[in-house]
Protein backbone atom coordinates (compact mmCIF):
# COMPACT_ATOMS: atom_id res chain seq x y z
CA UNK A 1 0.00 0.00 0.00
CA UNK A 2 2.86 2.37 0.87
CA UNK A 3 4.46 1.75 -2.55
CA UNK A 4 1.15 2.43 -4.28
CA UNK A 5 0.75 5.72 -2.40
CA UNK A 6 4.30 6.75 -3.33
CA UNK A 7 3.64 5.89 -6.97
CA UNK A 8 0.40 7.90 -6.97
CA UNK A 9 2.21 10.82 -5.31
CA UNK A 10 5.05 10.67 -7.84
CA UNK A 11 2.64 10.62 -10.77
CA UNK A 12 0.64 13.49 -9.31
CA UNK A 13 3.75 15.57 -8.74
CA UNK A 14 5.13 14.92 -12.22
CA UNK A 15 1.84 15.67 -13.92
CA UNK A 16 1.27 18.64 -11.63
CA UNK A 17 4.67 20.03 -12.53
CA UNK A 18 4.04 19.52 -16.22
CA UNK A 19 0.50 20.85 -16.05
CA UNK A 20 1.40 24.04 -14.25
CA UNK A 21 4.51 24.81 -16.27
CA UNK A 22 4.10 23.38 -19.73
CA UNK A 23 0.52 22.87 -20.82
CA UNK A 24 -0.49 26.39 -19.74
CA UNK A 25 2.09 27.75 -22.18
CA UNK A 26 1.49 28.19 -25.88
CA UNK A 27 3.04 25.37 -27.84
CA UNK A 28 4.99 25.62 -31.08
CA UNK A 29 4.25 23.41 -34.06
CA UNK A 30 6.62 20.66 -32.90
CA UNK A 31 5.12 20.45 -29.40
CA UNK A 32 7.76 22.60 -27.69
CA UNK A 33 6.57 25.47 -25.46
CA UNK A 34 6.72 28.95 -26.98
CA UNK A 35 9.00 31.27 -25.02
CA UNK A 36 8.90 35.05 -25.13
CA UNK A 37 6.37 34.93 -27.95
CA UNK A 38 8.67 32.86 -30.15
CA UNK A 39 8.55 29.26 -31.27
CA UNK A 40 11.34 27.14 -29.82
CA UNK A 41 12.50 24.39 -32.16
CA UNK A 42 13.86 21.06 -30.97
CA UNK A 43 16.24 20.92 -33.93
CA UNK A 44 17.90 24.26 -33.05
CA UNK A 45 20.50 24.80 -30.35
CA UNK A 46 20.11 26.84 -27.17
CA UNK A 47 21.49 30.05 -28.68
CA UNK A 48 19.58 29.83 -31.98
CA UNK A 49 16.34 29.54 -30.00
CA UNK A 50 17.12 32.00 -27.18
CA UNK A 51 17.87 34.90 -29.54
CA UNK A 52 14.23 34.79 -30.69
CA UNK A 53 12.69 35.12 -27.21
CA UNK A 54 11.67 38.69 -26.40
CA UNK A 55 11.77 37.68 -22.72
CA UNK A 56 15.48 36.76 -22.80
CA UNK A 57 17.23 39.71 -24.49
CA UNK A 58 19.21 40.54 -21.34
CA UNK A 59 20.33 36.92 -20.95
CA UNK A 60 21.40 36.75 -24.60
CA UNK A 61 23.35 40.04 -24.25
CA UNK A 62 25.06 38.66 -21.13
CA UNK A 63 25.95 35.37 -22.86
CA UNK A 64 27.50 37.36 -25.73
CA UNK A 65 29.41 39.65 -23.32
CA UNK A 66 30.81 36.59 -21.50
CA UNK A 67 31.85 34.94 -24.78
CA UNK A 68 29.70 31.87 -24.03
CA UNK A 69 27.90 31.73 -27.37
CA UNK A 70 30.21 29.06 -28.86
CA UNK A 71 29.93 26.97 -25.70
CA UNK A 72 26.11 27.03 -25.67
CA UNK A 73 26.03 26.29 -29.40
CA UNK A 74 28.21 23.25 -28.70
CA UNK A 75 27.20 19.62 -28.57
CA UNK A 76 26.23 19.60 -24.89
CA UNK A 77 23.91 18.40 -23.66
CA UNK A 78 23.18 21.31 -21.33
CA UNK A 79 20.34 22.09 -18.96
CA UNK A 80 19.91 25.85 -18.82
CA UNK A 81 17.85 27.59 -16.15
CA UNK A 82 17.13 30.77 -18.10
CA UNK A 83 16.18 33.93 -16.17
CA UNK A 84 13.82 36.29 -17.95
CA UNK A 85 14.37 40.01 -18.54
CA UNK A 86 12.00 40.62 -15.59
CA UNK A 87 14.29 38.48 -13.41
CA UNK A 88 17.29 40.64 -14.34
CA UNK A 89 15.17 43.76 -13.69
CA UNK A 90 14.72 42.61 -10.06
CA UNK A 91 18.45 42.90 -9.41
CA UNK A 92 19.64 46.08 -7.64
CA UNK A 93 19.85 49.12 -9.91
CA UNK A 94 23.01 49.16 -12.01
CA UNK A 95 23.88 45.48 -11.47
CA UNK A 96 23.32 44.36 -15.06
CA UNK A 97 25.21 47.32 -16.49
CA UNK A 98 28.12 46.67 -14.10
CA UNK A 99 28.49 42.95 -14.84
CA UNK A 100 28.30 43.54 -18.60
CA UNK A 101 31.46 45.69 -18.49
CA UNK A 102 34.54 43.93 -19.95
CA UNK A 103 36.46 44.22 -16.67
CA UNK A 104 33.75 42.13 -14.95
CA UNK A 105 33.72 39.31 -17.50
CA UNK A 106 34.94 36.68 -14.98
CA UNK A 107 32.12 37.53 -12.56
CA UNK A 108 29.55 37.52 -15.37
CA UNK A 109 30.81 34.15 -16.62
CA UNK A 110 30.51 32.67 -13.12
CA UNK A 111 26.92 33.92 -12.71
CA UNK A 112 25.87 32.65 -16.16
CA UNK A 113 27.52 29.24 -15.86
CA UNK A 114 25.84 28.92 -12.45
CA UNK A 115 22.59 28.62 -14.44
CA UNK A 116 23.86 25.65 -16.48
CA UNK A 117 24.04 21.98 -15.49
CA UNK A 118 25.84 19.48 -17.71
CA UNK A 119 23.42 16.89 -19.09
CA UNK A 120 19.84 16.86 -20.27
CA UNK A 121 17.76 17.31 -17.08
CA UNK A 122 14.15 17.47 -18.22
CA UNK A 123 11.32 17.90 -15.72
CA UNK A 124 10.93 14.15 -15.27
CA UNK A 125 14.60 13.73 -14.30
CA UNK A 126 14.49 16.70 -11.94
CA UNK A 127 11.34 15.34 -10.26
CA UNK A 128 12.91 11.89 -9.95
CA UNK A 129 15.98 13.42 -8.28
CA UNK A 130 13.79 15.43 -5.87
CA UNK A 131 11.84 12.29 -4.96
CA UNK A 132 15.03 10.26 -4.51
CA UNK A 133 16.42 13.02 -2.27
CA UNK A 134 13.27 12.96 -0.11
CA UNK A 135 12.13 16.40 -1.23
CA UNK A 136 15.41 17.97 -2.35
CA UNK A 137 17.92 17.43 -5.12
CA UNK A 138 21.32 19.04 -5.46
CA UNK A 139 22.85 19.69 -8.86
CA UNK A 140 26.41 20.76 -9.60
CA UNK A 141 26.52 23.58 -12.12
CA UNK A 142 29.07 24.17 -14.85
CA UNK A 143 30.47 26.91 -12.56
CA UNK A 144 31.25 24.17 -10.01
CA UNK A 145 28.74 25.41 -7.45
CA UNK A 146 25.47 23.78 -6.40
CA UNK A 147 21.77 24.47 -6.89
CA UNK A 148 19.11 22.80 -4.76
CA UNK A 149 15.78 21.86 -6.34
CA UNK A 150 12.61 21.23 -4.35
CA UNK A 151 8.86 21.60 -4.71
CA UNK A 152 6.62 24.49 -3.69
CA UNK A 153 3.10 23.30 -4.37
CA UNK A 154 3.12 22.19 -8.00
CA UNK A 155 6.20 24.21 -8.92
CA UNK A 156 9.86 23.30 -8.95
CA UNK A 157 11.92 25.92 -7.14
CA UNK A 158 15.68 26.32 -7.20
CA UNK A 159 17.66 27.65 -4.26
CA UNK A 160 21.05 29.20 -4.88
CA UNK A 161 23.98 29.11 -2.47
CA UNK A 162 22.96 32.46 -0.99
CA UNK A 163 19.43 31.28 -0.21
CA UNK A 164 17.79 33.03 -3.17
CA UNK A 165 14.85 31.22 -4.74
CA UNK A 166 13.73 30.98 -8.38
CA UNK A 167 10.62 29.23 -9.68
CA UNK A 168 10.56 27.29 -12.94
CA UNK A 169 7.82 29.02 -14.94
CA UNK A 170 8.20 27.10 -18.21
CA UNK A 171 9.72 23.63 -18.28
CA UNK A 172 11.03 21.26 -20.93
CA UNK A 173 11.89 23.65 -23.74
CA UNK A 174 13.79 21.04 -25.71
CA UNK A 175 16.83 21.99 -27.78
CA UNK A 176 19.11 20.06 -30.11
CA UNK A 177 21.82 20.30 -27.44
CA UNK A 178 19.82 20.11 -24.24
CA UNK A 179 16.84 21.67 -22.51
CA UNK A 180 15.87 25.09 -21.17
CA UNK A 181 13.74 25.73 -18.09
CA UNK A 182 12.63 29.37 -17.80
CA UNK A 183 12.99 30.82 -14.28
CA UNK A 184 11.73 34.00 -12.63
CA UNK A 185 14.85 35.09 -10.71
CA UNK A 186 18.59 35.32 -11.30
CA UNK A 187 20.48 32.76 -9.20
CA UNK A 188 23.72 33.79 -7.50
CA UNK A 189 26.69 31.61 -6.57
CA UNK A 190 28.78 32.21 -3.45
Amino acid sequence: MKKLMLAVFAIAVVFGFNASNVSAQSMSGDGNPMVGGAAMYKNKDIIDNAVNSKDHTTLVAAVKAADLVATLKGKGPFTVFAPTNAAFDMLPAGTVETVLKPENKAMLTKVLTYHVVAGNMDAKKIMKAIKKGKGKATFTTVAGNTLTASMSGKNVVLMDEKGGMATVTTANVRQSNGVIHVIDKVLMPN
